[in-house]
């Protein structure tokens, strides 16, 4: 089962989650908007993400440059999510061991290797 950090009104998050389901793969689908991360759940993606803690971030959103936090610090980054889950990366797919940012959406499908 894949679990789909999914927003859908995001079309890359749109892509990723039909390129899994077009595979006939198991997804559960979390809103994170709606049912956000909590820090214990960042800190574990974090330990099984493929990429940099910093780019689980979309620096682009007011939130995130607002904050003037560091990127490059994990415990910043949580926080930050925490209180604003919009500036989570996304598209986000987790198989329980490796977690894959879906930029571009191609991306997870390395999950299913």
């Amino acid at each position: 089962m894949i679990t789909l950090l999914h927003n859908p009104r995001c079309s890359k998050s749109r892509q990723a989650l039909s390129l899994l389901e077009e595979r006939g793969v198991a997804v559960q689908v979390r809103r994170y908007l709606d049912d956000p991360l909590d820090g214990a759940e960042l800190r574990a993606l974090m330990a099984r993400v493929t990429a940099e803690p910093r780019d689980l971030v979309r620096t682009g959103e007011a939130e995130w440059k607002a904050l003037g936090a560091d990127r490059d610090d994990p415990e910043q980054v949580i926080e930050a999510i925490v209180a604003h889950p919009k500036i989570l990366q996304r598209p986000i797919a987790d198989d329980g061991q490796r977690a894959i940012i879906g930029r571009p959406p191609e991306d997870i499908l390395a999950l299913l290797d």
